[in-house]
């Protein structure tokens, strides 16, 4: 299966040992926009505004053809700033795409308390619990 791995960039380090696992069970795996560059958005915002907003669209565009060029994502809602199983703005847009185009979309944790749980539940997603030999 080929995955759209999404999440917040303050968990890109926990990526490399997901990805590998995945791998390991014959998934392709695509990495998030910023992957190689997490914190490019704060330069950005320093830049200047039109720059970052440019710079933030071109990044949902990306996006929304990685959710495409996949069979699933797969988001990884860990724990942030004391929120439980975080999951923002970004990688909201990222679900639901998937969502709109039929793609499978897989939750490492449970879905997070909050204004945007209804619209996650509405998504249907398959909450693996951390068990990446969940996902098929």
């Amino acid at each position: 299966m080929r995955i759209f791995i999404c999440c917040s960039k303050h968990h890109y380090n926990k990526i490399p040992e997901i990805k590998r696992t995945l791998e390991m069970n014959g998934h392709m795996i695509t990495l998030p926009n910023s992957y190689d560059a997490p914190f490019k958005e704060e330069e950005m915002k320093k830049i200047g505004k039109e720059e970052h907003v440019s710079w933030k669209a071109n990044m949902i565009k990306k996006q929304d053809e990685k959710v495409k060029a996949n069979d699933a994502v797969l988001v990884l809602n860990f724990d942030k700033n004391g929120q439980k199983n975080y999951i923002g703005g970004a990688t909201f847009l990222e679900m639901f795409k998937a969502w709109e185009t039929g793609k499978k979309i897989f939750l490492y944790n449970d879905i997070p308390d909050g204004m945007l749980n209804d619209e996650i539940a509405a998504f249907s997603p398959i909450i693996i619990n951390g068990d990446l030999n969940k996902i098929n």
